[in-house]
């Protein structure tokens, strides 16, 4: 006689697609250092939300670019289904327009132009029924602060290791 409050009415569809994560650029951290972070819509088309969310999106060699005061997505691949529309022409890697407030692009072009930043996608994830792209403003690692990065991590890694055998042992 206990009421199942989990399913309500039988909707339990929408919990599968918000909020999870669709595609990480793990490059970025090793590459870039980021700083602010933003978050911008996607201007996409039906058969590359299909694709989307059947997890065939790759960002690992994307970035934004400026053009006439709109941001737009370079280099991400959304892979089309087999079963894509036969009237459209199905580009895997197509320029995609940004969805961003004029402050933030405002705020992007003065740091991109006067400060040479690099505008990298970092994660796409879904928010509610939406597909948003979160953006950081990167500067460029030269090769020995990536080898710093590196010895850093394996510090800390062989200084965790080392607690836990130390707690074991006491």
């Amino acid at each position: 006689m206990a009421k199942n409050s989990s399913n309500k009415g039988g909707k339990d569809k929408g919990k599968a697609a918000s909020g999870g994560t669709i595609a990480l650029n793990k490059r970025a951290r090793h590459d870039y250092h980021l700083e602010q972070r933003f978050e911008a819509g996607l201007a996409l088309q039906g058969w590359e939300i299909k694709s989307i969310r059947a997890g065939r999106a790759n960002i690992g060699e994307s970035y934004a670019v400026i053009r006439d005061g709109e941001m737009f997505l370079f280099g991400a691949q959304i892979t089309p289904m087999i079963s894509a529309s036969t009237h459209v022409v199905a580009e895997e890697r197509r320029t995609r327009k940004l969805l961003l407030h004029r402050n933030e692009i405002d705020t992007l072009i003065g740091k991109v132009q006067r400060d040479g930043y690099t505008v990298i996608p970092t994660a796409l994830y879904w928010k509610g029924n939406r597909i948003k792209a979160e953006l950081a403003l990167a500067k460029g690692k030269q090769s020995h602060d990536k080898r710093d990065a590196s010895k850093q991590r394996d510090w800390a890694r062989e200084k965790q290791r080392v607690m836990r055998q130390h707690n074991k042992n006491a």
